[in-house]
């Protein structure tokens, strides 16, 4: 029923209990999840997961929070990577100019060299982006990209509409259902459904009425009922769509069952 789009399943706030919560949110309506990459090492955990979990893929790549050491060698690396079946985007790639934890040409110039490797790869991307909403739309616009998420989407309508004319998906979480939500609200108003993922970014950004505490994939139940809520559809439509959006972006030539 539900396809999480983006999820951290590799933090160590799953230590605890990782296996038996994926299990758990597999028998009860979570179909397919994809784990998102951050660094190098949260990589090669996506693939781990990929390769456990039959309902797992994996996205691979260098968040910008992470980019101040990377290196050419490590671009090889997601390269080899991505040869493997269950490797399905590459991700999650962008800018972060609020907590600015890598130097901002830093991050500029490997989140070029990233989009390139997937516009090589011909492999969607995971984008992040915050703060920094006009520089990462003109970086994504200026490269070879046409096809990826906009990750826990925070920019506005007009932005929105640009993403979509280039090809685009507009990822939805757990903020939809904040108080503060204005914005992301009108974007779902607008945005065709045909075009919406559903994300929640687990452990992060917990929906209302479980903020603050960890977020997992079965929690895409609050996500669903305010889109379809917005949208004045059913839950369950929105889970229909969002999911056959997410096949077409990432299945692609990958075999799934």
């Amino acid at each position: 029923m539900y396809f999480d789009t983006h999820a951290h399943y590799d933090d160590e706030k799953f230590d605890e209990n990782r296996d038996i919560l994926i299990e758990e949110m597999h028998s009860n309506g979570v179909d397919y999840i994809i784990n998102i990459g951050s660094d190098m090492e949260s990589s090669v955990k996506s693939m781990e997961l990929a390769k456990k979990y039959d309902f797992i893929y994996a996205a691979v790549g260098v968040h910008p929070h992470e980019v101040r050491d990377m290196t050419e060698a490590d671009i090889e690396r997601l390269r080899e990577y991505s040869k493997y079946e269950k490797v399905v985007a590459i991700g999650e790639i962008g800018l972060d100019y609020y907590y600015d934890f890598s130097p901002r040409d830093k991050q500029k110039y490997w989140f070029e060299r990233q989009l390139e490797l997937a516009a090589e790869l011909d492999l969607p991307v995971s984008i992040h982006s915050r703060d920094a909403a006009q520089e990462t739309f003109d970086i994504i616009k200026n490269s070879r990209v046409r096809k990826g998420v906009i990750h826990a989407y925070s920019g506005s309508v007009e932005m929105a509409r640009d993403y979509i004319d280039m090809g685009f998906y507009i990822g939805v979480g757990g903020v939809v259902t904040f108080k503060n939500a204005k914005k992301l609200i009108d974007v779902v108003r607008f945005a065709p459904m045909e075009k919406i993922l559903l994300e929640t970014d687990s452990p992060y950004l917990s929906p209302v009425p479980l903020r603050g505490t960890v977020n997992n994939s079965q929690n895409l139940k609050y996500v669903a009922d305010k889109i379809g809520e917005i949208k004045q559809i059913s839950p369950e439509k929105v889970c229909e769509i969002t999911s056959q959006n997410a096949k077409v972006i990432f299945w692609q030539k990958k075999v799934v069952a």
